[in-house]
């Protein structure tokens, strides 16, 4: 029988900066409102990142969203993480997110 392998995994929430630092003036506006969220658009207007550090109002333990809006052929969609996601993790979705758009 294979011997029990214990592993370490990354907790807690981490640091937004993470997350946030990848988006760009150029080709994103963002605002902190008055609770501290953190609410990011592409400049266009598909792309939204919120960045809720003490929980989305109304939205049970919901700590941060992406939503990408689809167009008239195809769905968007959208990833929402927990308030104790770690930034590294939601970090890495954001990259991925970003790695996948093309200017029109």
């Amino acid at each position: 029988m294979e011997a029990l392998r214990l592993h370490s995994w990354k907790l807690g929430p981490g640091q937004p900066g993470q997350v946030i630092d990848q988006f760009t003036d150029a080709d994103f506006k963002g605002v902190v409102d008055d609770r501290a969220d953190v609410h990011i658009n592409s400049r266009e207007g598909r792309l939204y990142l919120g960045w809720f550090p003490m929980g989305r109002p109304g939205g049970d333990g919901e700590g941060s969203v992406i939503a990408v809006t689809g167009t008239a052929k195809l769905p968007g969609y959208r990833m929402s993480f927990d308030t104790e996601t770690p930034a590294e993790i939601i970090a890495a979705a954001v990259a991925q997110v970003l790695a996948t758009s093309r200017p029109l």
